[in-house]
């Protein structure tokens, strides 16, 4: 018996049971003609997608080996028309030769869910009923089927084994967007055999690196213009390959295929069913749609109140301050230091009373190393047992963050440990009279390979195929895999660490407020947006920074968070006068508007580059000032119905190719666009779109 969503309008379900079997005999010696390239290498799907592939380890997986010239295609793929596996039309047959080395344990038989519910709504899920069974060979199937009109898996094979899943889907264009999160080159993506790994990480953005969210949901816009999107709903480590048949290879390891597919028709309405699968966008703060500055690095509150009264003597417009985590006492959470940050309590009361909101930061980490009874945040957390904890489940993981010494880990999965934080923010309400929080750090992140003293050597930690990530290693710079949450093992629950923080850090901040919540986290999952926002995380002061913040914005979009924006002017490096300007002009119509940098860069807020710099910076930011109507209403309109709020041309002219590639400009709502200048030493914009969106040159 399976237990589907209740809130679904259930229409029409179907269900099917299909028998596994192992992988058949390979006939793919060197003298079969298949292996003379006669397969089209756009049609090749990689049958050794981890590094280390060879003639004679593919060979024995029943696999074709073929080299060829074309950049990223693999050389060891899954061969077609292949007389192995079954068909949910054809008849079971078993062979004879195992799949060795890809997936360990094979699973007898897989169920196979369809709902249809709602108009314009498919759910499926592929899932094991029973893994009883002594025969250990792998399985692998064929599935020749058609489920919810977009998904097509016929072009290769199904994988169900106890830790590796694979499943393929033909689609019908190369307009494809999603996947997160990534820093993309461009917001369509390149179908030439690219892997984008997908598992929350503490890393700054690189091209095809994972970075802080884990987003597995793309949308595809037709060659007729339709458009669909499809979400993978899972929380392990993951990856997904784009190939220019056109088709997409998901690979998890862990959890079930769980995928929901929305049939649009429009790319509005593909978001709008999304959010109302996963949770509609939360409804911001009036007062957070203004410019907000912040920095890592003032140090003192005679550095703050200098930069506040600057931005005031520039008359530029600025709503709200935050402070990063030198605003701490030795970067403890729930304190603040009382030498260089003294009196900080009544300069936010100022700061209030002259109209501004101020948000402090918060990292997830807790110093374990204090005097005992001197810290209540760990000895609060000690009596009601809210860490994450050892493989043993009983055991503190220790790591190393920010903090001297050793810090433990909250798990916000357990409802004790929401009960321990909501405390804690209501305690700091009495001290900081905060309007929100910013809490950052949280994929979780960790200084070392794992928790002291390391991590066992076994399947959790070192599974038999990891995805491609960064490092290639599950532990590196968090903790171990087989570490206990609440849930279960961090390997099943890791991605979800920063998207079980924000709830009840959403919430803690209500009751303290009593008004809107502002949470702003650095990691996401899927439904995140439902109580808070994002920013794009440590980005560089660099020209390709800017422009990739506007790829970012825009998938964030789609990703049903659009409270999002990148640190104008750049978080790491130093910026220059001509980019930070430029950049002040398109961060002031992010949904999200904030300067931020790091310490030991230079100053970089707007009033500090002269009269010149602060009055273009004021008259950008005027102009967003007098749209806030308008965004409000964005934003209303995301909240109740779903929409987008900054959405890509795409979105408005769909059934005109030339926008499918366009990421150099970009709507608020279907009104307004925003063009900027992203070259350096340019004043003239290459590409600009009217209503009609043909392309001329104009200043």
């Amino acid at each position: 018996t399976y237990i589907l969503y209740t809130c679904m309008l259930i229409s029409h379900i179907s269900f099917y049971f299909f028998p596994g079997s192992v992988l058949g005999q390979s006939f793919c010696s060197g003298e079969d003609p298949r292996c003379s390239g006669d397969i089209p290498v756009k049609r090749r799907i990689d049958c050794h997608p981890q590094p280390g592939a060879s003639q004679e380890n593919c060979e024995a997986r029943g696999c074709t080996w073929c080299s060829t010239d074309v950049l990223n295609a693999p050389w060891c793929f899954f061969p077609e028309d292949s007389p192995y596996g079954y068909s949910l039309s054809g008849n079971v047959e078993k062979t004879a030769k195992g799949h060795a080395g890809l997936a360990p344990t094979w699973v007898p038989v897989l169920g196979l869910a369809v709902v249809f519910w709602r108009l314009c709504r498919c759910y499926f899920t592929i899932l094991c009923p029973t893994c009883e069974g002594e025969d250990k060979d792998i399985t692998k199937i064929i599935i020749s089927l058609s489920i919810c009109h977009r998904w097509d898996a016929s072009l290769a094979d199904l994988i169900f084994s106890n830790q590796y899943l694979q499943i393929t889907t033909t689609v019908p264009s190369t307009s494809v967007y999603g996947f997160g999160e990534h820093e993309h080159p461009s917001f369509k993506h390149s179908m030439d055999f690219a892997t984008y790994g997908m598992f929350s990480r503490d890393q700054s953005p690189a091209p095809f690196a994972n970075l802080y969210g884990v987003h597995p949901f793309y949308l595809c816009v037709e060659t007729d213009s339709n458009a669909h999107g499809v979400l993978l709903l899972n929380s392990n480590a993951q990856d997904v390959s784009l190939s220019p048949n056109p088709s997409l290879t998901f690979r998890t390891i862990g959890g079930i295929l769980d995928f929901y597919v929305f049939l649009g028709p429009t790319p509005e309405n593909v978001v709008q069913q999304y959010t109302e699968a996963i949770g509609r966008p939360h409804m911001p703060a009036y007062w957070s749609l203004g410019f907000q500055l912040s920095r890592w690095g003032y140090g003192s509150i005679d550095v703050l109140k200098e930069t506040v009264d600057r931005m005031h003597y520039y008359d530029i417009p600025y709503d709200v301050q935050h402070s990063d985590i030198d605003y701490m006492e030795r970067r403890l959470d729930f304190t603040y230091d009382k030498e260089n940050y003294a009196g900080l309590p009544e300069y936010i009361q100022q700061l209030k009373e002259e109209g501004m909101h101020y948000v402090l930061i918060l990292d997830p980490f807790i110093s374990k190393d204090e005097e005992p009874g001197t810290y209540k945040p760990y000895d609060l957390g000690e009596e009601m047992g809210v860490w994450v904890n050892n493989s043993d489940g009983v055991t503190p993981a220790v790591g190393k963050a920010f903090p001297d010494g050793h810090s433990v880990f909250p798990d916000y999965t357990n409802p004790r440990t929401v009960e321990w934080w909501t405390q804690l923010c209501l305690e700091l309400k009495d001290v900081l009279d905060y309007d929100g929080f910013w809490i950052d750090m949280n994929e979780p992140s960790n200084f070392e390979r794992g928790q002291y003293p390391g991590c066992a050597d076994n399947d959790i930690n070192n599974p038999p195929y990891v995805p491609s990530i960064s490092d290639h290693a599950l532990a590196q710079k968090t903790l171990c895999p087989d570490s206990k949450t609440y849930l279960g093992e961090h390997y099943n629950t890791h991605s979800l660490f920063g998207w079980s923080q924000t709830a009840p850090t959403f919430h803690a901040t209500q009751k303290a407020t009593g008004k809107r919540a502002f949470v702003l986290s650095r990691s996401t999952f899927v439904g995140s947006g439902k109580h808070g926002g994002h920013w794009l995380g440590d980005n560089f002061s660099q020209w390709k920074d800017m422009h990739q913040s506007i790829i970012g914005i825009l998938e964030f979009n789609l990703f049903g968070i659009p409270y999002i924006g990148a640190d104008i002017c750049g978080f790491n490096y130093n910026t220059t006068y001509e980019l930070c300007l430029r950049w002040m002009q398109l961060g002031s119509f992010y949904p999200f508007s904030r300067n931020h940098n790091s310490e030991e860069n230079s100053e970089q807020d707007p009033a500090v580059f002269g009269a010149e710099f602060a009055e273009i910076s004021r008259e950008t930011l005027q102009i967003r000032y007098s749209l806030l109507p308008y965004l409000y209403t964005l934003f209303f309109e995301s909240h109740v119905h779903g929409n987008t709020v900054a959405r890509s041309l795409m979105h408005e002219f769909t059934s005109d190719q030339q926008t499918h590639e366009i990421d150099t400009a970009f709507l608020w709502g279907p009104a307004f666009m925003i063009a900027p200048v992203l070259q350096e030493a340019s004043t003239v914009i290459k590409k600009c779109y009217h209503t009609r969106i043909k392309e001329m040159n104009c200043a």
